[in-house]
């Protein structure tokens, strides 16, 4: 049986996001915003099609989720994403206060964690969730690149 509510259904749900963004020839990242056990929010990186650095699928996601429920705050929200996010986008969740993060492959490169960056104290934080999926699309897609 399929736990709906649990990190891994939700991490699901974030890899549809990203394969949207392949289709779309954006690197595939995506995510999804939960609150209350409810997806509220659904995003994946736009930046070629909006010619804008900043439309990485976690800031898209905030907006989402900030315009929703109302509110720049989302401390009662846990963000899913399919990639580490950068220090820009971290950034982004630090001052949305979100509860709680949870993502799929680590970017060694690019990575807030190797970039200087942090989330709230209060974000509690969970990684590796579908790493292998996670990363096998994006090495997909830039394998298809470099040919």
């Amino acid at each position: 049986m399929i736990d709906l509510y649990s990190d891994d259904h939700f991490m699901g749900e974030a890899l549809k996001e990203a394969l949207k963004a392949m289709d779309m020839d954006e690197v595939p990242v995506g995510a999804v915003v939960v609150s209350n056990n409810r997806i509220i929010a659904r995003a994946h990186n736009l930046t070629e099609r909006l010619n804008d650095v900043t439309a990485h699928a976690e800031m898209q996601a905030i907006t989402a989720a900030s315009n929703y429920l109302g509110g720049k705050f989302l401390n009662d929200c846990t963000l899913y994403v399919t990639l580490e996010p950068c220090t820009m986008c971290v950034g982004g969740l630090y001052w949305a206060r979100f509860g709680k993060v949870v993502f799929g492959a680590s970017d060694e490169k690019r990575g807030y964690q190797v970039n200087g960056g942090k989330l709230h104290p209060k974000t509690e934080l969970i990684t590796g969730v579908r790493a292998n999926e996670c990363s096998d699309l994006l090495i997909e897609y830039f394998r298809t690149k470099r040919k």
